[in-house]
């Protein structure tokens, strides 16, 4: 953006779709006022008005897009007059002419806002990106308190045209919705606009989940543009309508680092406790850790992860004897809602982590009874050196390396070997098992065993989510019985429906069992129960793998690099990547990718891809084997 001799702002579009035309040429509109949240009107007819000849409601399918300034009530209380005199210069030299040169039409427009009707969501999108970028780059200068922002919503959906021009219905609605939930700076598409954008666009999108939206009766699929003008402010997961809390890691006072590993192992499992309670949304384990070791701002926490409250806490033991120390803190506010300590034995420590619990649900929620907690009290096992064993492996698992997984091995059969009854190791122990040949660490019987030990945990585990969602994933893999792991993995979510972890398996097993539609949905409802998870590979793998199986592969492609570009050591992310590129004929990109594979696992071959091959899909199964061989992968 640049300035010309009479001071007026040039507008410049830095972004191009497809093939990098520039679209439309410049014109002025004139505008009226916009009132958000009411039906839309036209003051009368102008340039950019439907044809006079239209004298019928008539119903078409648009893009929306809504916009409007961020504070603006604050910014005219410090500087009324400045802050029209800006804003006249925008509407004039920014607004108009990007709207106009991405095709557009601008309904509306006030002091704050406007509303803009596009043909092409692709046109809309590029419109909002490149009003979010001129109008970020002129501000750079101006004081953090004075600037002006905008946020944009974006919707594809139908609208009504009265016989004047009018637009209403639930396409505009739902845009000016997506407006008023988007960041300072940042774009917001809902789900239809953004099945429509894949690969039309040099951007990312970050899944925001199902929103519920004011005066919107269903929830409204929702990304985030990824842009270099929101790109300085992330834009924060909304707050769930249900009761939400985080459980950050508990600082170990114990004096000893060794029992680092028991104090996470217990926060892990008042995790587990909360999360069973259907009246609660709880942030999942490897969100909640990103903190350990770190000062923070607990409002911040909470604005990060998008919960209401955050709990933190002390665990110190001394030989036999454990204390935890909990406050739970309100993140809105930063006011404290309850403290309290609890002492006992390390044999009585499931009792501790019960009492932790019931005394959270019963400070965030009163009315919840007690006995609708009853489900999150799980004793795992009579033996405390069994329990203890297992909580040493939990970090070696997820460490995701071949040193931790042979660690947990080792681990969880000296658990067994203590209680072979102890479920919860002897399902963490064939995870681990089928999670090495997909990684290529495996041992030579691991497929067989896996499969052994987790049907015996389905003999043994109907009741714990955990169990259930190990065991259901390897039977799904390594058994290839996705009745039984479908109906196994659903159990484990009825069980604990607010386990990230849980919802990404269930996305795995369903991915597996050819169902790819609903596998998507439950990887993005894993990644707004985990938002900063470090395993978010896992799921954005997934739905790369899933878009694979749907045949999208400009989709397949985007999530899977992003998938690499958050865990490089996740074998399936480096072949949902292969297979795209081999799909969309860009082969010496292809070969690149599998040369980057079998440097990260040299054992990998087509013949022990043809020999795990988890898919229900036979044809499916099929293509992926020849594509990863056109691409290089020996056999």
């Amino acid at each position: 953006m640049t300035k010309s001799r009479e001071g007026k702002v040039k507008a410049r579009s830095p972004f191009r779709i497809g093939d990098g035309r520039r679209l439309g040429e410049m014109n002025t509109m004139r505008v009226a006022r916009l009132e958000v949240g009411r039906t839309w009107t036209r003051g009368g007819p102008r340039a950019g008005a439907w044809p006079s000849g239209a004298e019928t409601t008539q119903r078409h399918l648009a893009a929306i897009l809504a916009c409007d300034v961020v504070g603006y009530s604050r910014l005219t209380e410090r500087d009324e007059r400045g802050t029209l005199e800006r804003l006249k210069v925008y509407r004039r030299d920014l607004l108009e002419p990007l709207v106009s040169e991405h095709r557009g039409r601008i309904v509306k427009l006030t002091g704050d806002g406007m509303l803009c009707e596009f043909a092409s969501v692709v046109n809309a999108v590029t419109s909002a990106m490149a009003i979010q970028q001129a109008v970020t780059e002129h501000e750079a200068e101006t004081p953090e308190e004075e600037r002006i922002r905008f946020r944009i919503g974006i919707n594809l959906g139908d609208v009504v045209c009265e016989e004047d021009g009018d637009l209403y219905g639930d396409g505009v609605n739902i845009a000016a919705r997506l407006e008023s939930v988007a960041d300072p700076g940042a774009v917001v598409v809902s789900g239809t606009a953004y099945d429509h954008l894949q690969g039309k666009l040099d951007c990312g999108f970050t899944p925001l989940g199902n929103l519920r939206l004011k005066n919107i009766e269903r929830s409204v699929r929702a990304y985030r543009v990824d842009t270099d003008a929101s790109a300085s402010v992330a834009a924060p997961p909304p707050l769930p309508e249900k009761p939400s809390i985080a459980v950050l890691p508990f600082t170990n006072m114990s004096g000893d680092p060794d029992q680092e590993y028991f104090a996470d192992g217990l926060v892990e499992d008042i995790i587990t406790g909360l999360s069973r309670v259907d009246s609660f949304f709880v942030i999942a384990r490897n969100s909640s850790f990103t903190y350990k070791g770190r000062a923070v701002d607990l409002r911040q926490v909470g604005r990060e992860l998008g919960v209401r409250y955050v709990l933190e806490g002390s665990i110190r033991r001394a030989g036999s004897r454990v204390r935890i120390s909990g406050q739970l803190v309100d993140a809105i506010s930063g006011h404290h809602v309850w403290t309290d300590r609890f002492e006992g034995d390390v044999s009585d420590i499931f009792d501790l982590q019960d009492k932790v619990t019931e005394s959270v649900v019963g400070a965030v929620e009163p009315s919840i009874r007690l006995e609708e907690i009853k489900q999150a009290r799980m004793k795992p096992t009579d033996y405390i050196s069994a329990y203890d064993l297992y909580l040493r492996a939990l970090p070696r698992f997820y460490s995701m390396t071949r040193e931790g997984f042979a660690d947990v091995r080792r681990l969880t059969n000296e658990a067994l070997s203590i209680d072979p009854g102890f479920s919860l190791a002897k399902a963490l122990g064939a995870y681990i098992r089928s999670l090495s040949v997909s990684q290529c660490w495996h041992e030579p019987d691991d497929t067989r065993v896996a499969a052994r030990m987790a049907r015996e945990v389905l003999a043994e585990a109907r009741d714990d989510p955990t169990s259930l969602r190990f065991a259901a994933q390897v039977i799904a893999y390594s058994a290839k019985e996705y009745e039984m792991a479908l109906g196994t993995i659903e159990r484990s979510l009825l069980l604990n429906p607010n386990s990230a972890q849980g919802h990404t398996g269930c996305g795995w097993v369903n991915a597996h069992s050819s169902r790819p539609l609903v596998a998507i949905e439950h990887f993005h409802r894993a990644m707004r129960l985990s938002p900063i998870d470090p395993e978010k590979g896992i799921a954005l793998s997934g739905i790369g793998m899933s878009y694979l199986m749907l045949e999208r592969y400009e989709e397949a492609l985007a999530w899977g690099e992003r998938a690499l570009h958050e865990m490089p050591n996740y074998g399936s992310s480096h072949r949902v990547v292969i297979m795209a590129l081999v799909k969309l004929n860009r082969l010496e990109e292809a070969q690149a990718a599998a040369r980057r594979l079998m440097e990260a696992f040299p054992t990998y071959t087509l013949t022990l891809q043809r020999q795990i091959n988890p898919w229900l899909d036979k044809v499916f199964a099929e293509r992926y084997v020849e594509a990863l061989a056109i691409s290089g992968v020996p056999e």
